[in-house]
């Protein structure tokens, strides 16, 4: 059985080292014209990562909001898959629910699911949400803050920083070759589809990607089994 004080490491280790990422956030979204108190608005409310970066980068390219908090939203629904794994796992009272679904992001239920155990995985989950919330939240600000001292973010290089990081984020999770084909067709789609659509809506068509892998594995599946009759 796996130690609490080894959950509580793993765990730890994940919270500081994404959370620190928050800085790189509070400077690309001070690049894209948000004020300090609209940036850490939007990691104490929204607080999903990927979601908040690209809502950012499509302001930043100068999309319509509407457009890039669709964009945003569609990328936070696989938080809602998400949580109806984890509300199995970790069974948390009604009451804290509300609470707990806050946290329920990337990072929490890749450490809530790593571990053997329901205690174990209730630790992993709050050590990683509390740690990586109250990070990411200081090092949002900080990155503000740093922004206006700094002046134009884009002089400096910084308005790369968000799409660094997100790809940081998103690297480790292409595990399969069904994720890399739908990651390498969102690709083409976005940057294919770039010159010729408004700012965001780039983004809602690369989505489709997924879909469309899917439907064409289970045609493909469907014929394999049709040939094996």
């Amino acid at each position: 059985m796996k130690a609490d004080s080894a959950v509580v490491r793993d765990a730890l280790g994940v919270g500081v080292a994404v959370g620190l990422s928050g800085f790189a956030f509070g400077v690309t979204a001070a690049g894209a014209g948000l004020d300090v108190l609209q940036i850490c608005a939007l990691s104490l409310l929204v607080f999903t990562g990927a979601s908040q970066f690209a809502l950012v980068g499509a302001l930043a390219a100068g999309g319509n909001p509407f457009t890039a908090a669709a964009g945003a939203f569609f990328l936070g629904t696989r938080n809602a898959f998400y949580g109806l794994r984890l509300s199995q796992l970790l069974a948390v009272r009604r009451a804290v629910r509300p609470l707990a679904a806050h946290w329920v992001i990337d990072e929490t239920t890749a450490v809530a699911l790593a571990q053997p155990t329901r205690r174990a995985a209730r630790i992993g989950f709050t050590v990683t949400g509390l740690t990586l919330y109250l990070l990411w939240n200081l090092t949002t600000l900080l990155g503000a803050l740093g922004a206006e001292a700094v002046g134009d973010t884009n002089a400096w290089g910084l308005d790369a920083a968000g799409p660094a990081v997100f790809l940081a984020l998103l690297a480790p999770m292409l595990r399969t070759t069904t994720d890399r084909v739908v990651a390498g067709i969102a690709v083409l789609l976005g940057l294919g589809l770039l010159p010729v659509l408004p700012a965001g809506v780039p983004v809602l068509v690369a989505a489709l990607a997924a879909p469309a892998v899917l439907w064409w594995q289970g045609r493909m599946a469907g014929r394999r089994t049709g040939a094996d009759r």
